[in-house]
């Protein structure tokens, strides 16, 4: 599948400000701070969209999340392998496409579409590797094999479940007890009451053919991919074992994150990753955004409005990655007016030290990708009156670009 065109990133280094500091970020199986600094290469995994709608904020704070992440390691000196997917065969979008009238494969392939447009226009680092669930039967198909061999697959009528207690390490991901697991995996996919399974947490990896559904012939009979087994094959294809950073929403922490670590680990008998790292939810105005409520705040409708994408992502930085928010109205004009004073900041011939507020931003990115902080540091910069640095302008320019990927 074919990914879309990356941002030109300015480096740090080459204007003598050396390297940025080991990048630390929250891992939530461990629920503390971890400091993912490997030796050469950071290998990046994020869960991709399931394509039935437009861009929404909630999707774009967590790609702009990762892409920090992966601004860091850049700055750190750092080559990133990143791998996204994309879920372009599910029954969401098997629901909406019956439910509109649209065939499945092309509201994936429009949707998809403008998911890269609106990357593109806010400046997101494009993976490396940009996979679709279709394109990638093939890996599936061997990854439930090895879990065959393995013994922690079973049959249901003529679909298979993969065992989750074959790995002794489940839940570790999420920290879930079962009471909390059994109360959530309904209401994300899961089927804890289907007849015929030997524990209701147990997961779909392969489903067989269903009437007016896709389907593909393979060695696992005819059928199409379970959610979580598309990740985790896509993953080690691509990755493979213990990489850096799986990431996506809080949303995925369980189930999908914990089956996909748990369906990996006893495959290959290693850990699925190194960290977890989940960005938070954004709601609207007191409200989950949702396409049912019909309050989605659209990147592409933003766009289309005459709103500069540079403000969009601006007003994503405004919170930190973590946290759960709301999106109002007045979170666009406070992005324009920031926007705009940082432009004039910049375009003083002298201005207070770059170097400083490079080691500022730095640090707050260092620091579990306290974006925030790092807004601020500029905020206080742009109205320091003090003249001092001649090339302040455009230290601060290339920094603000590269760590935190906003064009000035």
């Amino acid at each position: 599948m074919r990914s879309w065109s990356g941002p030109e990133i300015p480096s740090l280094g080459d204007l003598g400000l050396g390297a940025g500091p080991v990048v630390q970020v929250h891992d939530t199986s461990s629920a503390g701070l971890l400091a993912v600094d490997p030796a050469e290469r950071a290998r990046l995994y994020v869960c991709g969209i399931t394509p039935y709608d437009a861009t929404h904020m909630g999707h774009a704070a967590t790609y702009l999340a990762f892409d920090l992440l992966q601004r860091a390691w850049r700055d750190h000196g750092l080559d990133v392998l990143y791998t996204q997917n994309v879920t372009d065969v599910d029954d969401p979008l098997l629901e909406r496409a019956t439910a509109t009238g649209v065939d499945w494969v092309e509201l994936a392939e429009r949707e998809t579409q403008l998911f890269r447009e609106d990357m593109t226009a806010l400046r997101i680092i494009a993976p490396v590797h940009y996979i679709g669930a279709v394109e990638s039967i093939e890996q599936v198909v061997d990854l439930v094999e090895r879990l065959q061999e393995a013994g922690a697959v079973y049959p249901v009528d003529d679909d298979l479940y993969f065992d989750v207690h074959a790995d002794p390490g489940f839940g570790l991901v999420s920290g879930f007890d079962e009471a909390e697991m059994l109360t959530i995996f309904p209401q994300r996919g899961g089927d804890p009451d289907r007849v015929g399974k030997k524990h209701p947490l147990d997961c779909l990896l392969w489903q067989a053919e269903r009437p007016g559904e896709p389907a593909w012939d393979t060695r696992l009979g005819r059928g199409r991919p379970g959610w979580h087994i598309e990740c985790a094959a896509i993953a080690l294809d691509h990755l493979g074992p213990a990489f850096d950073v799986q990431g996506g929403g809080s949303d995925l922490v369980f189930p999908h994150h914990e089956m996909s670590a748990s369906e990996a680990t006893v495959a290959t008998d290693e850990p699925f990753a190194t960290a977890y790292v989940h960005a938070g939810m954004v709601a609207y105005e007191g409200e989950k955004m949702s396409k049912s409520k019909g309050n989605l705040v659209l990147v592409s409708k933003l766009r289309a409005a005459g709103h500069d994408p540079m403000a969009i992502r601006l007003a994503l930085l405004a919170h930190h990655y973590r946290s759960d928010w709301e999106w109002f109205g007045e979170e666009i004009s406070a992005a324009e007016a920031r926007l705009a004073s940082w432009r004039v900041a910049v375009a003083r011939s002298v201005a207070p030290s770059g170097e400083a507020l490079v080691a500022s931003i730095r640090a707050a990115m260092s620091d579990d990708l306290d974006a925030p902080a790092a807004l601020a540091a500029i905020d206080a910069w742009a109205a320091d009156d003090s003249a001092e640095d001649p090339q302040a302008g455009r230290t601060t320019r290339a920094a603000i670009d590269a760590l935190l990927g906003v064009e000035l």
